[in-house]
């Protein structure tokens, strides 16, 4: 079992589902993002999301967009995600990048998996890969020992469903909502439904993510699904905190953490 794997095996344990949370590498630069995602840590996250920050970021809000092109300009390598990656988990982290195909493979599929077991990741979530078409990918993941996330959405079909939980390794990645990442006043209608039908062909942990910015919107995701998944809302408070991104990002993360942490509702 990864670091992942346990994580959200001792989450279960505790009875609470577990804080993920995303923050893009080298954002704004390499070392203000590896003490960006320690601020996470020592806020409450469970479960690092790290971002290999891409040029056509198509899935990704203006949010996230806009940080990955911020670390791109400060010079944001494969080497550089992997060198925070290495960081945050010498630290205890579980961690895993997420990541758009194309650098992948680019970089070559067997080579980065290799490296991001190295570096002490996870896995990967990656986001516009079809596990039908990742043969190269299930053989790396594989031979390195690594998690595989992939990710349904309210407009999968049971078929498409059954198919991606068959393959994902760790836990699957439900997003919530249909369009880009980035907060969204409520919490999706449609997430408890797309956990539930996940739930028929699979008894891995299912992650919420999309949507979700405030400590009542952590709570609600939490009474239905085993992990609820943080990106905007954290990019959006280093763009907002600046010089003070750390001491914000350990509030923001200790409000979201203590949301996950509520007991259900009763009466």
């Amino acid at each position: 079992m990864t670091a992942v794997g346990e994580a959200l095996r001792r989450c279960r344990a505790e009875g609470r589902a577990a804080l993920v949370g995303y923050l893009p590498a080298c954002f704004p630069d390499v070392e203000r993002g590896i003490a960006n995602l320690q601020a996470l840590l020592d806020g409450g996250v469970d479960i690092l999301e790290i971002g290999l920050p891409y040029s056509d970021p198509v899935l990704d809000g203006p949010v996230i967009a806009r940080a990955a092109d911020v670390a791109l300009r400060a010079g944001s390598t494969t080497a550089a995600v992997l060198r925070t990656l290495e960081a945050v988990a010498a630290s205890g982290a579980a961690a895993v990048i997420m990541t758009y195909w194309n650098p992948v493979e680019r970089y070559g599929v067997d080579r980065f998996a290799a490296a991001v077991a190295a570096a002490g990741g996870s896995g990967l979530v990656t986001p516009d890969l079809l596990p039908d078409e990742a043969e190269a990918w299930l053989a790396a993941s594989d031979a390195h020992g690594l998690d595989r996330i992939f990710l349904v959405a309210p407009s999968s079909t049971d078929e498409r469903i059954a198919l991606t939980v068959r393959f994902c390794r760790g836990f699957v990645y439900a997003a919530s909502v249909m369009g880009v990442t980035g907060v969204r006043e409520r919490a999706s209608a449609q997430a408890p439904e797309l956990v539930a039908r996940v739930r028929r062909y699979t008894s891995l942990p299912v992650g919420v993510g999309l949507g979700v910015g405030t400590a009542e919107q952590a709570a609600e995701v939490a009474q239905y699904a085993d992990a609820v998944i943080v990106g905007s809302a954290f990019v959006r408070c280093v763009f907002d905190a600046g010089h003070d991104a750390p001491a914000a990002l350990r509030k923001l993360a200790a409000d979201l953490a203590a949301g996950v942490r509520r007991m259900p509702a009763t009466g």
